[in-house]
């Protein structure tokens, strides 16, 4: 049996009171249109607030940023789900470890799919957002996510989404993807990007930019180009993404 579901991990950068063309007010339209333009049946976002998922700081308080995970009730529904810590006290909210900058989460949903045969088809979505500033805190919160993923059934497909805030030829790429090793656990996943049959962007190099897009300079292009070459031998997987979706 097979099923078809598009995904979607999107940053939406939180509103930070800023003004101008980059403010939460002038962006939050065109959010909106991208997401109803793909029309994702699961959306993961990060730096955004509200639907499934707690905030950073826990239950009690919702003034920080989630992990949402946001889903088409047409389609799927969900049966189960939570959210831990990227520390070394996963249940404690807001606790953070590694040198972390700020507490940083993972939400986690288990769906089921509405009008499929035979009845009863199960799904997990995990998504999560990688501290910017710690390499170690990285490593550590995908090491954490990858043993909740180790830790389902292994008929169980897992879609993890999210902001990783590093390139997939860093160590925190190179573990998940099962090129190396982090405390002797080797992860085992598979870039959906990198194995897509049709990209709506083959020129995506990277999605962050700095609000730049494609419209950079020829300098700023050619070093890009060089740092991507430098950085990934392996042309499959040509690419400086920060964002991920893996299963």
């Amino acid at each position: 049996m097979s099923v078809s579901l598009t995904v979607m991990t999107f940053n939406l950068h939180r509103d930070c009171g800023e003004e101008g063309p980059h403010s939460w007010e002038t962006r939050r339209d065109m959010c909106l249109n991208i997401v109803a333009k793909y029309a994702p049946t699961i959306l993961c976002t990060q730096e955004g607030y509200g639907h499934f998922g707690l905030s950073r700081k826990g239950l009690n308080n919702c003034s920080d940023e989630h992990c949402s995970i946001f889903y088409n009730m047409e389609q799927v529904e969900q049966t189960d789900g939570g959210t831990f810590w990227l520390s070394e006290s996963p249940s404690i909210p807001a606790s953070t470890s590694w040198g972390a900058a700020v507490p940083c989460i993972a939400t986690w949903v288990i769906f089921q799919f509405k009008g499929v045969e035979p009845p009863g088809f199960t799904f997990q979505v995990v998504n999560t957002h990688l501290d910017k500033k710690s390499p170690r805190a990285r490593r550590r919160g995908a090491l954490l996510t990858w043993q909740h993923i180790t830790s389902l059934p292994p008929s169980l497909p897992v879609l993890y989404c999210g902001g990783f805030n590093t390139q997939k030829e860093s160590s925190v790429g190179r573990f998940l993807l099962g090129r190396s090793r982090e405390h002797g656990v080797v992860g085992d996943m598979v870039d959906a990007w990198a194995s897509a049959r049709r990209r709506k962007s083959s020129k995506l190099v990277r999605t962050y930019h700095g609000f730049k897009g494609e419209d950079q300079g020829k300098i700023e292009k050619a070093k890009l180009l060089l740092k991507a070459l430098l950085l990934c031998w392996d042309r499959r997987i040509q690419d400086l993404h920060v964002d991920w979706v893996l299963f």
